[in-house]
């Protein structure tokens, strides 16, 4: 069975970053694995980069951009051509879903689940990033 093609949430990796302890660490510390799959666009990588250093905790400008360099080097790099604003409240969040949708992910990995219904019209889940670890078999 293909590793799932999914999106990560800004919300998830700037959870990550701030704390080794969660659910959404143990995702990312999975990525480049083989147990999924990631897909970014432009504006989202620059989204997750904006998010990271507003938010950055312990780590420096150079740590998140080797965090920034590594997901751009591992993540499937998605053009997107058709824009389906408005799909959801949060235009942020239009953007992840639109990555999804171009790419043709099985899922979208966040914190704020509700915040993407709607999606699933299209075939794309929502996960936690803890339902996404059972998912791939990296925890309960």
């Amino acid at each position: 069975m293909p590793a799932p093609l999914v999106v990560l949430d800004t919300n998830v990796l700037v959870a990550a970053m701030r704390s080794r302890r969660g659910a959404s660490f143990r995702v990312v510390e999975q990525l480049g694995t083989g147990a999924f799959e990631i897909v970014v666009s432009v504006p989202l990588v620059l989204e997750y980069e904006d998010a990271m250093l507003r938010r950055r905790g312990a780590l420096s400008t150079q740590q998140i951009g080797d965090v920034l360099d590594y997901i751009c080097a591992i993540a499937r790099r998605q053009q997107i051509f058709y824009l389906w604003r408005p799909l959801l409240r949060d235009p942020k969040d239009d953007m992840v879903a639109e990555v999804a949708l171009a790419a043709g992910a099985e899922a979208v990995v966040t914190h704020n689940r509700r915040d993407f219904l709607g999606l699933e019209k299209f075939g794309i889940l929502t996960y936690s990033p803890q339902e996404f670890l059972g998912v791939i078999g990296g925890g309960p």
